[in-house]
C-alpha cells in the first residue's frame, strides 16, 4: 500500500523496520518465555521516537501526524504485538486526549514528559462497566480546590509502566453519563495504587492491572476538559483508539504472513473445477481440496 503514502510516510515506516528487526525481535522469544516486557524497551521507544510521533515539536515530539503514529504501531506490531499495544495506548488514547481537551498548562506539563520519559494509561473500564462503559461506579467528590476519588478500575493497559493516568469517574451518579468527568492522575499520589495484575490469555506479556483509589486527592486543575463532559472525551478518544487497534492488527497479520513464508516460500497453486455430482466449486492445490 506504499503507493498511497507520501515519501515522508514511507521513509518514516522504513527507518523503523531495521530498529524493530534488530532491537525488538531478538527479545521476543525471551519475553514470551518470561511472560513479561523487557524494561529496556520502554527507554528504547523514547529514543526511537514512536511515543512522540504525533506531538508537536514544542512538546518534544517529532511534529508528525496521527497517521504516522499509526504507522509506528503497525511496524512495531509486525515484530511484536505487545509492543504495538504499549505504543498504541500512549499515542491514540492518552496523548490524543490531552491534545484535544487539555489546557495549554496541562499540555506543557504532561506532553513534554510523555515525549521523553512518561508512559500514559487510559482508565475507563470497571468490573460493572465493560460493554456499558458509562455505568461507572468510580466517583469523584469536589472538596474545595480538590476532587477526592474513590473506586476501582480493571483491565487497565500500560498501568505497570505508566506515570500518568487518564481516569474517568462520575461526580454525580444521579446525572448518569452527564456526570462523567475525566481526570489527570499522576503515579505516586496518596490513596492510589495497584492491587492485582491480570494477564490476557492472548498476550500474557501485556499486564492489565486493577487500580484502586481510596480517598485519592486530585487538584481541580487536573480535570481534563469540562466537568460532566467526560463521556464526550471517552467516546471521541476511543474512536481514534480503534484506528490504532486496526493498525496493530495489520501489523500482526503482516508479521504472521512473513513468518509463514519462511516455512512455505512458494504459495500453493490453486485450480478450480466443478464437482460433477454436486455442482460445487472445488479448489485444489498442494494442500488437497476443500469444497
Amino acid at each position: 500500500m506504499t503507493h498511497f503514502m507520501s515519501e515522508d510516510e514511507v521513509a518514516f515506516q522504513n527507518c523503523r523496520s531495521p530498529i524493530c528487526e534488530g532491537q525488538i525481535k531478538p527479545l521476543v522469544t525471551k519475553m514470551d518465555e518470561k511472560a513479561e516486557m523487557d524494561p529496556s524497551l520502554v527507554k528504547q521507544f523514547f529514543e526511537m521516537g514512536p511515543w512522540g510521533s504525533n506531538l508537536q515539536k514544542k512538546y518534544g515530539g517529532s511534529g508528525s501526524s496521527f497517521f504516522m503514529a499509526c504507522l509506528a504501531v503497525e511496524e512495531l506490531s509486525r515484530v511484536d504485538g505487545s509492543c504495538g499495544v504499549l505504543v498504541d495506548v500512549q499515542n491514540t488514547l492518552v496523548t490524543n486526549a490531552l491534545l484535544r481537551w487539555g489546557t495549554e498548562a496541562q499540555k506543557e506539563k504532561y506532553l513534554t514528559k510523555m515525549s521523553s520519559q512518561w508512559v500514559g494509561s487510559y482508565c475507563l473500564s470497571e468490573s460493572g462497566s465493560g460493554s456499558d462503559a458509562f455505568a461507572l461506579q468510580c466517583r469523584a467528590e469536589k472538596k474545595g480546590d480538590r476532587y477526592v476519588l474513590n473506586g476501582h478500575k480493571l483491565w487497565i493497559t500500560n498501568a505497570k509502566e505508566a506515570s500518568i493516568f487518564i481516569v474517568f469517574a462520575t461526580v454525580d451518579k444521579n446525572l448518569g453519563y452527564k456526570g462523567i468527568t475525566a481526570f489527570i492522575v499522576e503515579k505516586g499520589l496518596t490513596g492510589f495504587h495497584h492491587r492485582k495484575k491480570r494477564r490476557q490469555t492472548w498476550d500474557p506479556r501485556v499486564e492489565h492491572c486493577e487500580l484502586v483509589f481510596e480517598n485519592c486527592e486530585i487538584p481541580a486543575e487536573n480535570v481534563l476538559g469540562e466537568v460532566g463532559k467526560g463521556y464526550k472525551t471517552a467516546i471521541e478518544t476511543l474512536n481514534e483508539g480503534r484506528i490504532g487497534i486496526g493498525a496493530q492488527m495489520i501489523g500482526v497479520a503482516q508479521g504472521a504472513f512473513e513468518a509463514a513464508l519462511k516455512y512455505n516460500p512458494r504459495p500453493p497453486t490453486i485450480r478450480q473445477s466443478i464437482d460433477g455430482k454436486s455442482g460445487c466449486t472445488i479448489s485444489t492445490g498442494r494442500y488437497g481440496h476443500t469444497p
